[in-house]
C-alpha cells in the first residue's frame, strides 16, 4: 500500500504515478532462475534434482543424437553454433594463406566435403595398409612402428612431456605403450549379460571396420579382442589409476631398456628428437613388459590385423561415410544407445576445434566473452579463495602444520580465466581443403611437437588443458592450477546481469568444485609448488581419510535404480569436489553481502533457495539407459541427479533454506553426514 503525506503537485502526482506502477524505476533484479524448468508437483526435500529440473526435463526429451541431454549439453550446443558461425564465415572468406583464418576455414571445408572423402574412399590411408600388410618379420614390425611414430600414424606407443610429479618444476619424458582401443580396462573382463552383448558386438565391429576398409581376414574381431584382452590384464583399473604414487616410476634410459629390451627405446626418443639423458616416467610397467612380449611372441598375423584396425579406427571419421557411421555405430549405439549422429557441421566444428583450439578460440572469445566477465570471473574466485582460506583457519581437525601447508596450497593456486594469455603458434601446421587425412595429421604432429618441446625448459604456465569454448573446467595437481574455459562461463551458469546468489550457486560452485579438487583423494597429495608430497601430519591424513571415507560409502550405498550404484571409490574425488564446492560457494555468497542482508523474495525465492536452485539446475542431465550403465562402470564423476542429491543431503544450510527435517529422502542423520570443511 503507498501512503501520501501534504506535498507539491508534481509531488502528488509522481505518488500517484508510483502507487499506479507507472513511474519508471531502477529495474528488477533478475533471479537467474529458470522458474519454468521447475517440476511444482514434486516436493524439493523429497527429491530436490527433480524439482530444480523435472518441468524442463518432461519437455526436453533427449535428442536422437545425444546419449544424453541437459543443462552442460545445451550450452555446449549453443556454443557450437556460434563456431559454425565464425567456421562458415572463414570457409567462404578469401583468407591470406597461412593465415589462422584460412587454416580453420580450410579444415572445416575439408571436413563438410562429402564427396571427396567419399570419391577418395580409404585412399589417404592406403599407403598405411598396404606397408602393415607387408610385414614379414618382426624387426620389420618395430622398423614400421617406428616410422609411422615420426610420421603422425597412430601407434600403440605413447611419449610426451610433462612435470615430474615430485619434482614439478622439472619437465620429463613421459613414456607408455599399449595395444589396446577400449580406455577402460574392465571392459575385457565384465561377465554381466550387457557386458557380454558388448564385446560380442565389438567383434562384429572390427569385422565389419576391416571388411569396409578392404582388408580380408577369418575371425579377425575374435582375434584382436583376445590381443587386446591380453594387455587389458596387465593393466592398472581405473580405481588403481587414482593412486599418483602408483603412477610415478621414474626411471633412466637404462631402465625403460630392462622393462622393454625388445623394442630400442633409443631410436624411439631420437625418433621424437627427445634429448638424450631425458628422465624417464612409466606411469604402469606392467603394461610396458607386456608390449614387449606381445612384441616378441604374438603372432605376427596378429599384429598386422590389429596395425590396420587401428589405422582404420583412428582414421573412421576422415574417411567415407561408411566407416565413420559404423565406428558410431558401435561406440555411441551399441555402448551409449544414441540413435543418430550429430549433423556433420557439428561434428567437423568439433574437429577444427580439436586441431586447432587456439585459432578458433581466439575468434570465439573475441565475440563471447567480454573483458567484463573475465573480471567478474576473478573477482569470484578471490572471494572462494578468501572463504576458503577462512575454513581453513577454523577448521578444527586440523593441527597448525597441516592448516598451514593447505593454506600455502590454496594461496600458490594459479586460476586461469577464459581463454590462454598468449596464444599458440600453428605456423608449422599444414591444412588443405581438398586434404582432409593429412591435415588433422599434420595439426596432430604439431600439438606432439609442441608437448615434446617443453622437455627440460622451464615450466611453462600459459598451456591450457582445454581449449576456450569447452563446456568444463578443471584443476591440474602438478601445475596447482585452476581453470575456467570461455565456453563455460555462460548463461545460466554465469550471468552477468543475474543476482548474486545464482552466480555463486551455479559458476560459484563450479570454482570451489575445481578448488576442492586440491584437496581430494588425488590433489590433496601435491604440496603447494604441485609435486607429489606428503603435507599432512600422520593424525591429519587419518581424519582426512575418514572424511573421504564418508563419501566412499554414501555413494556406494545410494540408490540408482534397477540394483545399480556407484563405485564410491571411482567417484570419490569429484564428489567431494561438488561437496567441499556448494560448501564454499554458499559460504562466499554469504561473505559477499558484506553483513547487508540479501535480496529477499525473487520470482518467489528466497536468495538461499535461488542459490541452491541453480546449483542443481547445474547437473539437470538425464541419460539413456544405456549411457547410464556406461557412466557408473567408467565415469568418475557420480550421475547428475547425484551430484545434486547427493550433495546436498549431506549440507544443512540447504535443509534449512527448504524447510526438510529428519526423516525426509534430502536429510541425512547428523551423525551420517558427509563434511570436508
Amino acid at each position: 500500500m503507498c501512503f501520501t503525506a501534504k506535498v507539491s503537485l508534481f509531488s502528488r502526482i509522481s505518488l500517484v504515478l508510483a502507487c499506479a506502477g507507472l513511474l519508471l524505476s531502477a529495474p528488477a533484479l533478475k533471479s537467474g532462475i529458470d522458474t519454468d524448468a521447475i517440476d511444482q508437483k514434486c516436493k524439493p526435500c523429497d527429491d530436490f534434482w527433480r524439482f530444480a529440473n523435472g518441468a524442463w526435463m518432461d519437455k526436453n526429451p533427449i535428442p536422437a543424437s545425444r546419449s544424453a541431454w541437459g543443462t552442460m549439453a545445451v550450452i555446449t550446443e549453443a556454443n557450437r553454433e556460434r563456431l559454425r558461425v565464425i567456421l562458415e564465415s572463414a570457409a567462404a572468406s578469401k583468407a591470406k594463406p597461412g593465415s589462422n583464418e584460412q587454416r580453420i576455414g580450410d579444415l572445416y571445408s575439408a571436413c563438410m566435403d562429402t564427396g571427396r572423402r567419399e570419391a577418395l574412399g580409404v585412399k589417404p590411408v592406403q599407403k598405411d595398409l598396404d606397408r602393415i600388410a607387408k610385414l614379414s618379420t618382426r624387426d620389420e614390425l618395430k622398423a614400421l612402428l617406428l616410422e609411422f611414430l615420426r610420421e603422425g600414424v597412430p601407434v600403440p606407443i605413447a611419449v610426451a612431456g610433462g612435470p615430474d610429479l615430485k619434482n614439478s618444476n622439472e619437465i620429463i619424458a613421459n613414456v607408455g605403450a599399449a595395444a589396446v582401443s577400449q580406455r577402460d580396462r574392465d571392459f575385457y573382463f565384465r561377465d554381466d549379460e550387457r557386458s557380454k552383448r558388448i564385446r560380442g558386438e565389438f567383434v562384429a565391429h572390427v569385422d565389419r571396420m576391416l571388411q569396409l576398409g578392404g582388408i580380408k581376414a577369418v575371425d579377425a574381431g575374435k582375434t584382436i579382442l583376445a590381443f587386446e584382452t591380453e594387455t587389458a590384464g596387465m593393466m592398472k583399473t581405473m580405481v588403481e589409476r587414482r593412486n599418483p604414487y602408483g603412477r610415478y616410476n621414474r626411471m633412466d634410459m637404462a631402465g625403460l631398456n630392462a622393462l622393454s629390451p625388445g623394442l630400442d627405446w633409443g631410436r624411439v626418443l631420437q625418433a621424437l628428437q627427445v634429448p638424450a639423458g631425458t628422465p624417464l616416467n612409466v606411469a604402469d610397467p606392467n603394461v610396458i613388459k607386456q608390449f614387449d612380449k606381445l612384441l616378441a611372441e604374438a603372432p605376427l598375423d596378429t599384429w598386422k590385423l590389429w596395425l590396420q584396425w587401428n589405422v582404420l579406427k583412428s582414421a573412421s571419421s576422415l574417411l567415407t561415410d561408411a566407416l565413420e557411421a559404423e565406428d558410431f555405430r558401435f561406440d555411441e549405439t551399441v555402448v551409449n544407445g544414441t540413435k543418430e549422429q550429430l549433423p556433420r557441421w557439428h561434428r567437423c566444428s568439433t574437429l577444427v576445434d580439436q586441431s586447432l583450439g587456439d585459432a578458433l578460440g581466439e575468434v570465439f572469445v573475441k565475440k563471447h566473452f567480454p573483458p567484463a566477465a573475465k573480471k567478474r570471473m576473478n573477482e569470484l574466485v578471490e572471494n572462494l579463495r578468501a572463504t576458503l582460506r577462512e575454513e581453513l583457519e577454523k577448521a578444527t581437525w586440523m593441527d597448525a602444520e597441516t592448516r598451514k601447508s593447505a593454506q600455502a596450497k590454496l594461496n600458490a593456486f594459479q586460476a586461469k580465466i577464459g581463454y590462454p594469455d598468449r596464444w599458440r603458434d600453428y605456423s608449422k601446421v599444414t591444412i588443405r581443403r581438398d586434404s582432409l587425412l593429412e591435415s588433422s595429421r599434420s595439426a596432430r604432429m604439431a600439438a606432439r611437437v609442441h608437448q615434446l618441446a617443453k622437455i627440460g625448459k622451464p615450466v611453462d604456465r600459459n598451456d591450457w588443458g582445454m581449449t576456450p569454448p569447452t563446456v568444463n573446467a578443471y584443476y591440474n595437481p602438478p601445475m596447482n592450477e585452476i581453470a575456467f574455459p570461455a565456453g563455460i562461463l555462460q548463461s545460466p551458469l554465469f550471468d552477468m546481469d543475474a543476482d548474486d546468489a545464482a552466480n555463486y550457486g551455479a559458476i560459484g560452485a563450479v570454482i570451489g568444485h575445481e578448488m576442492g579438487h586440491g584437496f581430494d583423494d588425488q590433489g590433496s597429495k601435491f604440496d603447494f609448488s604441485g609435486s607429489l608430497k606428503n603435507w599432512w601430519t600422520a593424525e591429519d591424513r587419518k581424519k582426512f581419510d575418514a572424511r573421504a571415507q564418508c563419501v566412499i560409502d554414501q555413494f556406494n550405498n545410494l540408490d540408482v535404480g534397477d540394483n545399480l550404484r556407484h563405485n564410491g571409490r571411482l567417484v570419490v574425488g569429484e564428489a567431494l569436489g561438488d561437496l567441499g564446492g556448494v560448501t564454499i560457494a554458499y559460504k562466499a555468497y554469504q561473505r559477499s553481502l558484506r553483513g547487508k542482508p540479501a535480496p529477499t523474495v525473487i520470482d518467489g525465492y528466497t536468495a538461499d533457495q535461488r542459490f541452491f536452485l541453480a546449483f542443481a539446475r547445474l547437473w539437470g542431465s538425464y541419460y539413456r539407459p544405456d549411457a547410464l550403465r556406461t557412466r557408473l562402470q567408467t565415469d568418475p564423476h557420480p550421475i547428475s541427479r547425484f551430484r545434486a542429491n547427493g550433495t546436498l543431503m549431506n549440507v544443512p544450510e540447504f535443509h534449512n533454506a527448504f524447510q526438510c527435517k529428519l526423516g525426509d529422502a534430502m536429510v541425512r542423520p547428523a551423525e551420517k553426514q558427509c563434511k570436508l570443511w
